[in-house]
């Protein structure tokens, strides 16, 4: 009965047949079926002089990662696309697999221009240097 419910496991054995048991637990271990649905988990710092945000964003290619600034939010957002092939003795297996996380946080008097973004190794940092002063126009990061 629960065999098929979605906790990480690890199969016993490799060798099962294609519907077998470890299928259905290899389905629900895949790191892509586990992308965070509750968004991206961010850290965020506040000094005096910037903000800092942290995000993880593990398995994604800087490419796929847009960051922005409008309107006293920051904006974080990333598409996953994976192609899986494999061909066996009787049988092909092609899956797809396209997903977008996106995450938001509210920022007040923000320099736009000098807001700078780095991504390694699954982290995203993004330093937001403040102003005293009012209202600022939106603005689109670029990802060094």
């Amino acid at each position: 009965m629960f065999d098929i419910i979605p906790f990480r496991r690890r199969p016993n054995s490799m060798a099962s047949g294609f519907f077998g048991k470890d299928f259905f637990d290899s389905f629900f271990n895949d790191d892509f079926f586990f992308f965070p649905s509750s968004g991206i988990r961010a850290d965020i710092k506040e000094t005096e002089k910037e903000y800092v945000v942290e995000a993880e964003i593990p398995g994604v290619d800087k490419e796929n990662i847009e960051v922005e600034l409008r309107d006293n939010y920051l904006t974080i957002s990333a598409n996953r696309n994976e192609e899986y092939n494999e061909e066996r003795e009787n049988y092909i297996r092609k899956e797809r697999r396209t997903g977008k996380i996106c995450r938001s946080f509210y920022v007040e008097n923000v320099r736009n221009e000098d807001v700078t973004a780095s991504y390694r190794n699954g982290l995203l940092r993004i330093v937001l240097p403040k102003t005293h002063e009012g209202k600022s126009r939106g603005y689109r990061i670029n990802i060094n």
